[in-house]
């Protein structure tokens, strides 16, 4: 007999999610301590499997490249450790002796981690640290395309933190995947918030199952090069950024903005890192394989390199091909050199200056990606401060690469491999997900003042025949009531 594959996800659901309370119950009863003995025993497994797990992602999706999975595994491991390792998450996390007010830390229960295709493996290990630093149980939901690598990760990670001391079932993971179980998942009643990564559609429904998310859409950032940049850095920055991991990263840089006063010392700079200019009539044939008849992106260019995504579209470029640039003009939303481009593709604009390109950058972010990641490359403080109070992201990167910047790598953000997009971007933060995200904060405060402080001034003294006697403002009113009535009677 063969079982409907819907309601055995749905049944799964429900079981992952019950084990995980129960085990996070368990979880909350312990100390810091105990919590972080975990964690670290987690990282330190995970850390030890970075390649290995790199080239499972790497053979299972065709995406990016087993170098630099390795480097995000260890990013996702040893560096968001590094960041929160001496995170206070449990118990009291601050006494304030003067305002009489404690705050104590409550886990949140049981947290929902959606788990994309791009950053599988490495966003499984950072979504799982969090979590459990914090005092959480979570139950993973993998993308059908990296199931397997990211069930082997929530595999490691669980034995990991079993040999820890971790109560049995703090790491969940659906295996019977289908849209109805991951939706069992988000609107499940013990499921305490939901951490959404991946395409704009599973987005949108984390936001919409009634339980808490926190979702980060597409990326689409620009990078603006201004005229008093470091050309060469600026130049070199952009194109390694774009090429890490064949550009799965949603920060990396999709659009190049430059003044037209130094835009062919940029596009000879470009040159000298093998950037491929298109052709008018290349740029019209890379255009209809890349975007769909549904004005969505050809899952296909996703995580190659320059020279694949060429060659799928029928164009010869040079093998030494880094990234594929094509010069635009207009920006509109059926234009895909105007959205994210998961591939070393990126559109090249020249503006007559700053403020132009400025808005440009704006337009663009207006297409996609609002509130998530912009780069400038300038040494002008005073445009840089006009860029940072006018675009509508999160997170503005200056003279850093933006796949790296914005997780946190290359900039003093916190690592991170969830990023909030703020209310601009439709995301519930605005911020570099830490464990300090995935808790309450409980406020324990004393009494400071009487209700008598608060009832207004003190009592005035008021004359009254040869007497001097304490009368209240309400009091006051009553006796001129009183002697207004009288009067009023004997007229």
């Amino acid at each position: 007999m063969e079982y409907d594959k819907d309601l055995q996800s749905i049944q799964e659901a429900r079981f992952v999610i019950e084990a995980a309370k129960k085990a996070q119950k368990k979880l909350a009863e312990m100390s810091q301590e105990q919590i972080d003995a975990i964690v670290e025993a987690m990282v330190k497994k995970t850390s030890e499997n970075a390649a290995y797990l790199a080239k499972l992602a790497n053979e299972e999706t065709g995406f990016g490249n087993v170098t630099d999975k390795t480097l995000k595994n260890k990013f996702a491991s040893d560096v968001v450790w590094s960041s929160i390792k001496d995170l206070k998450t449990v118990g009291i996390l601050k006494d304030d002796k003067d305002k009489r007010i404690m705050d104590v830390a409550v886990p949140m229960g049981v947290i929902a981690g959606l788990i994309p295709s791009t950053n599988p493996t490495s966003t499984t290990i950072y979504k799982a640290l969090i979590a459990v630093k914090a005092g959480n149980g979570i139950v993973i939901s993998p993308h059908p395309g990296a199931k397997k690598a990211i069930l082997k990760t929530v595999k490691i990670l669980r034995q990991a933190a079993a040999e820890a001391g971790a109560p049995n079932g703090i790491i969940g993971a659906l295996t019977t995947l289908t849209a109805k179980g991951t939706e069992e998942l988000m609107k499940h009643h013990d499921t305490a918030l939901i951490l959404a990564t991946g395409g704009e559609a599973m987005v949108r429904a984390a936001y919409s199952s009634g339980n808490p998310a926190i979702g980060v859409g597409p990326g689409n950032g620009p990078a603006f090069i201004e005229r008093t940049a470091n050309v060469e850095q600026a130049v070199a920055d952009i194109v390694a950024s774009k090429i890490f991991d064949n550009g799965v990263i949603c920060a990396s840089e999709q659009s190049i903005v430059v003044e037209r006063v130094i835009a062919e010392q940029v596009i000879a700079e470009l040159k000298k890192h093998q950037a491929y200019f298109l052709s008018e009539s290349e740029s019209a044939k890379l255009a209809g394989f890349i975007l769909r008849g549904n004005g969505t992106m050809n899952p296909q260019i996703v995580g190659k390199t320059a020279v694949q995504v060429a060659k799928m579209a029928g164009i010869t470029v040079p093998e030494t091909t880094t990234i594929l640039v094509s010069p635009q003009e207009t920006v509109s939303p059926s234009n895909p050199y105007c959205k994210e481009k998961l591939c070393p593709v990126i559109a090249f604009y020249i503006e007559e200056n700053w403020l132009d390109a400025c808005n440009r950058s704006i337009e663009l972010l207006n297409v996609e990606g609002r509130g998530h990641t912009l780069c400038i490359h300038s040494q002008d403080e005073e445009v840089i401060k006009e860029f940072a109070l006018h675009k509508p992201v999160s997170r503005m990167l200056i003279n850093t690469p933006g796949a790296l910047g914005g997780i946190g790598g290359t900039t003093n953000l916190e690592p991170a491999l969830t990023l909030g997009c703020g209310a601009v971007g439709g995301s519930s933060t605005s911020d570099n997900i830490t464990p300090l995200h995935l808790i309450n904060i409980r406020k324990a405060a004393y009494g400071v003042k009487s209700m008598e402080s608060l009832r207004g001034p003190e009592p005035i003294a008021e004359s009254i025949g040869n007497s001097t006697v304490d009368i209240s403002d309400n009091e006051v009113r009553k006796l001129i009531e009183a002697a207004l009535k009288k009067l009023s009677e004997t007229s």
